[in-house]
């Protein structure tokens, strides 16, 4: 043990959308798209960004698909095929009995089993150890908040699968609530919406380009944005103009199913710890935070001031990284 390479050790943020893996000694080194792009053989076309900006204009025999869904492995081959593709690149060396320590960042729902298959995963990938770690506690960890010390703090990591809030104080979980909700269900009501409303079909980037651009938690104005798809009654490419108003309530239900977990988080905290939390605050994390007026939207109904962290994506992956440092203190706390 004594002659691994402790430097290379890395912290990983494996994502419904994304991947970021950050390496103990120089910070975050990859961030790819969590898709792999196979052949009719099944073989590997490409990994990561490459085969994102593949979705969508793909010959008939290649298929982009993502290992994981709702954070969970749905595909194990192909989740171990690409971690293994990932850690070549952030750790810089092959795998191997001496290769990298990894701390894996898992959503709350996930079960044992689920934990597992990651674990497992990401061994067979080339890592020498792998341990989980819960998102919360990541998040927390990468947003410099002193988790460590005997006061309640409240994180909602709002991934693209998952959102999780948290209570935590002294390095572990309080209370915790993990709903399977997040970006990409975001996308998925705006492609419902324009499907249902005009009888259009959009893919899942331009509807994410709609979140984007004119996505909001709360009434967002009379912008609107011209998209292209296609008629499903002609089978014709076509535009359409879609308004900042009905992307806002498109997006509503999911919008209440992420503030209904936080509301829940809070029914459950202990007192002590509550008061704490009102006079802190709540921190907002993952790409979620970036959806334009979820903090005041939280704040509005909670009466809790809520911030943004400053590198909302970053956090898990260099909260992860953080933890490599000391995992045996991190372990004793999971839950």
């Amino acid at each position: 043990m004594r002659f691994s390479l402790f430097g290379r050790d890395v912290g990983i943020d494996i994502g419904t959308v994304n991947t970021l893996i950050a390496r103990r000694d120089s910070g975050i080194v990859l961030r790819e798209s969590t898709a792999v792009a196979l052949d009719r053989e099944k073989r590997l076309v490409a990994v990561g960004e490459e085969a994102y900006h593949m979705l969508g204009r793909t010959p008939g025999d290649v298929r982009v698909m993502h290992p994981l869904q709702d954070g969970v492995v749905v595909d194990f081959q192909l989740c171990e095929a690409m971690l293994r593709h990932f850690l070549l690149q952030a750790a810089g060396h092959p795998a191997g009995r001496f290769g990298a320590r990894a701390v894996l960042c898992v959503p709350g729902c996930v079960t044992k089993v689920e934990k597992r298959a990651l674990e497992d995963a990401a061994r067979n990938a080339g890592a020498r150890a792998a341990f989980m770690l819960d998102e919360p506690v990541a998040a927390a960890l990468g947003a410099g908040l002193p988790v460590e010390e005997p006061l309640g703090t409240l994180v909602v990591d709002i991934g693209g699968g998952t959102t999780d809030a948290a209570v935590i104080a002294l390095g572990g979980i309080v209370v915790k609530r993990s709903i399977r909700a997040g970006g990409t269900h975001i996308d998925a009501a705006i492609m419902q919406h324009v499907r249902r409303t005009y009888g259009i079909v959009i893919g899942a980037r331009t509807a994410e380009l709609i979140k984007i651009g004119m996505g909001s938690a709360l009434p967002a104005g009379f912008g609107s944005m011209q998209v292209r798809g296609r008629d499903m009654g002609t089978g014709l490419p076509c535009t359409l103009n879609v308004s900042a108003m009905e992307v806002y309530r498109a997006i509503q239900p999911q919008v209440r199913a992420i503030l209904g977990c936080v509301r829940e988080v809070l029914s459950l905290t202990p007192p002590e710890l509550a008061g704490d939390i009102y006079e802190r605050g709540m921190w907002l994390t993952g790409g979620g935070a970036l959806l334009n007026g979820v903090a005041d939207l939280f704040a509005s109904v909670t009466g809790i001031s809520t911030y943004i962290a400053e590198r909302p994506l970053d956090c898990v992956a260099e909260g992860a990284r953080r933890a490599v440092e000391n995992i045996a203190f991190y372990r004793e706390r999971a839950v």
